[in-house]
């Protein structure tokens, strides 16, 4: 996508500056030297450029920039300013940086942002956008300007991050004062780094001749070079000689230049911010420079702007006089963008702060006027987040407060809770707790951060400070109290509550009916009421937000037809479920963050449905890009069937450890949450799995825990037992097969049968009856057999199920074709003379079904056998890589690896992924083979 320009009629209106790279009208002419070697170095991985103030690093970016364009690379720029120190302001203008190349970069990232800012938040957001960058086929440069202003060792880290994690097509210009704590040291031995300081970034003698030629015309050789050893050939030096000199041109007809520099030197910032007050702003009249002081308390200006900050203290016309000749003469000032018929620009920082150190020195009073008159005019043009920070120093916090509960409504709507979250983080903690309705919006943020104590004891303050007559508040507690349920996969709390999440009060707005709705659609599913869960959604009225369908956010249509989805996937029904999911995720992904909720419930449904119709790969290619966001932002549910999914899939393919590997990550993650019925889930898998490959042993282990989880819940929590209970009965199925003890697997099945089809679970009951077949033919007892084979033949057909019959065991498909074609003998009832061609056709899909499944195995395994043979590999592992892959060649999981090394699982990942490109393997099974071919140990 090509990159959107600042002037780009498409821009966003009121887009961040520092997002947007500063432009000049006049084009520095003597930049080629340097901008020569950036375009030499454009495929390095970083290039730094490091110097004091005014010594041309930004303008040299922008030359560089310029440069870049034609030659295919996309732009993106930060700018950083002091305010950025927290982490997550930096990442969040990190993330908004790349969105101007191109939104779908951040669309991940967007999903994790403001769901935290711990180090392995962040370490996902980073990874997330890596991965959207190396996606694509073109080059992006990211310049990061005055990095000097950032001195939070987690955003450093951040940082160290993207560098370490960069792909070969992102490229990093670093831009600062001074150094940073950023290595860089890997990336200086593999020749991928550009480094350039003052000594690079001077002008020359030849260069500064021709800057100021290009400025003043004829300027004597004498002249020029006096003027380039004051200023050591520092461009904003050159710059403040030139516009001086202009101007005593204008004033008197010539100047004299030795008269006019005698005994100034600019060798420092000090020295330019005493030239500025010398020679810029003792010439300016006293409504000038008071312009010009109280402009320098906004980050961005426009015209409009500019005269609210004087209000009626200075005539509009002389307002805008001044903004244009500094403009025209090109004086200290930067276009940022053009939205509209509002031109922004951006003061120069060396201006800008002297500008600000008198501003310092006024009355308290006029400064709070200042902000005051800018905060009214950033709140009345709808850019909140400048509104808030200029209320709060304008000495007025109660203002900002109101300023973001005014505003949060809507962001919830467009689904920007990660902006949301900026301006919440801007408050006050005291403004905060003084507000219910703000302290309401804090614990929802904290639900989105999936921050549950703090969710817990933010409910029980709440629960006691809401008057009891505000009904409207003590309601959005209630929704807010189940979502948390909802997130914590804990069905009885939600159901205690029940009678208040019916008891919706009048006037209820339309987000929080439709959040009622779906979390009341939820509650009758998970209590096997499928038929009610989507009543709800059928019958609910059409749903607005300020004039448009509520489709986006949690409450919205999208999220309902999901949990619809879900409903029909618990019953099996998974033809309605590709159905309503390819419809859903095609809608969510074109509406972008404010569906983003549903696009990961739609997503987790299709890979669910996919494999089940035996589309192994596709299932595979769909949730493992979205694997890293679903598991941080999505409900239990969905987590729950991506990484089973994902297991399943890669057992059929043959991928051993891989399969296992996606089953640990669910049992981790269920721990790590306290999802008991989840990690009954994954132990129950891990169970089968284990004995499928003899390790009796280890399946024994994660029975014995299945059957205390599943005892533990019980008396607490009946919906989670009555899950861990069917899959503690159906391992012990499993385990009884394993050992050949028929008789014991046969006592437990009509039980076991009975207990899922209470719950509606379809096709669990068609695969258990066949396994009850199986049994029964075992033990001798034909003619049950077949009658018992047929009844589920009957239902997986009606059902259109193909993988759940096929997982069943690997003679399956045989056995079926014995009964169906009347190889076993029946009962009277069941024998016919003729071959039911219903019950035969279906046989025949599952047989083409297994041979495809065997048939991609296969050729996966080739492949495989193919890239462990190659040659080379080894030598390009980095030595935390080499450590990684020795351990991974012992079978070790990621956590287990990440806590040997001391690293994060994120970062573990990562590693992996690096390894199979340079292994050129796809799977950990192909890593293991290739590791012993190589020898590493």
């Amino acid at each position: 996508m090509p990159q959107r320009r600042p002037d780009s009629p498409s821009a966003a209106t009121g887009a961040s500056p520092r997002v947007m790279a500063p432009r000049n009208k006049t084009r520095v002419v003597a930049r080629e030297r340097v901008v020569g070697q950036l375009i030499e170095a454009r495929r390095k991985r970083c290039i730094v450029l490091q110097g004091p103030a005014g010594c041309g690093k930004t303008t040299t970016l922008l030359a560089w920039r310029e440069a870049l364009l034609p030659l295919g690379f996309d732009l993106a720029w930060l700018t950083l300013a002091p305010e950025d120190d927290d982490l997550a302001s930096f990442v969040d203008g990190l993330v908004a940086s790349l969105a101007q190349v191109d939104p779908a970069i951040c669309r991940e990232a967007a999903l994790l942002g403001g769901r935290g800012v711990d180090d392995e938040a962040v370490e996902r957001t980073v990874i997330a956008l890596v991965r959207a960058i190396a996606s694509r086929s073109a080059d992006l440069a990211l310049v990061v300007d005055d990095l000097d202003h950032v001195t939070n060792p987690r955003s450093h880290r951040a940082l160290q991050w993207l560098i370490d994690y960069a792909p070969p097509n992102l490229h990093i210009a670093l831009v600062s004062r001074g150094s940073f704590p950023v290595s860089l040291g890997r990336l200086r031995d593999q020749d991928l780094v550009l480094e350039l300081n003052m000594r690079d970034l001077r002008f020359t003698f030849a260069e500064s001749a021709q800057y100021l030629r290009a400025q003043l015309g004829e300027v004597s050789e004498r002249d020029a070079r006096e003027m380039h050893e004051l200023t050591d050939g520092w461009v904003t030096g050159l710059q403040l000689f030139a516009m001086h000199l202009k101007r005593r041109r204008t004033s008197i007809g010539t100047a004299d230049v030795s008269a006019s520099l005698a005994s100034t030197h600019l060798h420092d910032a000090r020295a330019f911010g005493d030239y500025f007050e010398r020679a810029v702003l003792s010439r300016l009249s006293a409504s000038e420079v008071e312009l010009l002081v109280r402009m320098s308390v906004c980050a961005r200006l426009c015209s409009s702007l500019c005269v609210a900050l004087v209000g009626d203290e200075q005539p509009s016309g002389e307002v805008l006089a001044l903004l244009a000749r500094l403009e025209n003469d090109n004086l200290f000032i930067a276009q940022i963008e053009r939205v509209g018929n509002e031109t922004w620009y951006r003061l120069n920082p060396l201006f800008r702060e002297t500008l600000l150190e008198r501003l310092r020195e006024r009355s308290e009073f006029l400064q709070r006027k200042v902000h005051h008159a800018a905060w009214c005019w950033f709140r009345d043009h709808g850019l909140r987040e400048e509104a808030v920070r200029h209320a709060l120093l304008a000495g007025e916090p109660a203002a900002a407060a109101e300023l973001v509960l005014k505003v949060a409504r809507k962001l919830q709507f467009s689904g920007d809770l990660r902006r949301l979250a900026s301006l919440m983080h801007l408050l006050p903690h005291a403004e905060i707790e003084a507000r219910i309705d703000l302290r309401l919006w804090r614990l929802q943020l904290q639900l989105y951060a999936r921050d549950f104590e703090a969710c817990a004891a933010t409910i029980a303050r709440l629960d006691a400070d809401i008057p009891a007559d505000d009904v409207a508040a003590r309601y959005r507690l209630t929704l807010l109290r189940a979502a948390v349920d909802v997130q914590r996969d804990d069905a009885e709390s939600a159901m205690a509550i029940l009678p208040q999440i019916l008891a919706t009060p009048p006037d209820t707005n339309s987000i929080s009916i439709g959040a009622r709705n779906n979390l009341l659609s939820w509650l009758y599913m998970r209590h096997g009421d499928y038929e009610q869960a989507r009543a709800i959604q059928s019958d609910a009225d059409h749903l607005l937000f300020a004039g448009a369908p509520l489709i986006g956010t949690p409450g919205g249509m999208l999220n309902g037809r999901c949990i619809v989805g879900f409903s029909y996937a618990l019953e099996g029904r998974f033809q309605e479920v590709e159905r309503i999911s390819r419809d859903v995720l095609a809608e969510a992904d074109q509406r972008g963050s404010s569906a983003a909720e549903a696009a990961c419930l739609a997503a987790a449904q299709l890979g669910e449905a996919l494999y089940e119709f035996n589309d192994i790969a596709g299932a595979r290619r769909l949730l493992e890009d979205r694997v890293d966001v679903l598991e941080r932002v999505s409900i239990p549910d969905s987590v729950l069937r991506v990484f089973t999914v994902l297991s399943a899939a890669h057992w059929a393919e043959g991928h051993r450890l891989d399969a296992l590997a996606y089953l640990e990550r669910l049992e981790e993650y269920a721990s790590r949450q306290g999802l008991a019925r989840l990690l009954a889930h994954s132990l129950a898998a891990q169970v089968r799995q284990h004995l499928q490959c003899g390790q009796y042993d280890d399946a024994q282990s994660h029975l014995a825990r299945l059957d205390m989880i599943a005892a533990r819940l019980r008396p607490t929590q009946p919906n989670a037992w009555h899950d861990a209970h069917a899959l503690a009965e159906r391992s012990h199925v499993s385990w009884c097969l394993a050992h050949e003890d028929f008789e014991g697997a046969a006592m437990r099945l009509p039980a076991l049968i009975a207990l899922c089809g209470e719950r509606g679970g379809q096709h669990h009951v068609v695969q258990l009856r066949m396994q009850s077949a199986l049994v029964d033919q075992r033990r001798g007892r034909m003619d049950t057999a077949r009658g018992t084979a047929l009844m589920g033949l009957r239902l997986g057909h009606r059902l259109g199920l193909v993988r759940s019959v096929l997982d069943v065991d690997p003679g399956i498909v045989s056995f079926a074709e014995q009964v169906v074609r009347a190889g076993l003998p029946g009962t009277a009832d069941d024998r016919d003379d003729s071959v039911d061609p219903v019950l035969a056709f279906y046989v025949d899909r599952l047989r083409a079904a297994q041979a495809s499944a065997a048939a991609l195995a296969s050729t996966t395994n080739e492949a495989a056998l193919e890239r462990v043979a190659a040659p080379g590999g080894a030598d390009t592992l980095s030595e935390r890589e080499t450590k990684v892959v020795s351990l991974l060649a012992q079978a070790m999981p990621n956590k287990k690896i990440a806590r040997t090394l001391g690293i994060s699982p994120e970062t573990v990942k990562w590693h992996l992924k690096n390894i199979y490109g340079k292994l050129g393997v796809s799977s950990r099974d192909e890593a293991v083979a290739r590791v012993r071919d190589l020898g590493i140990e």
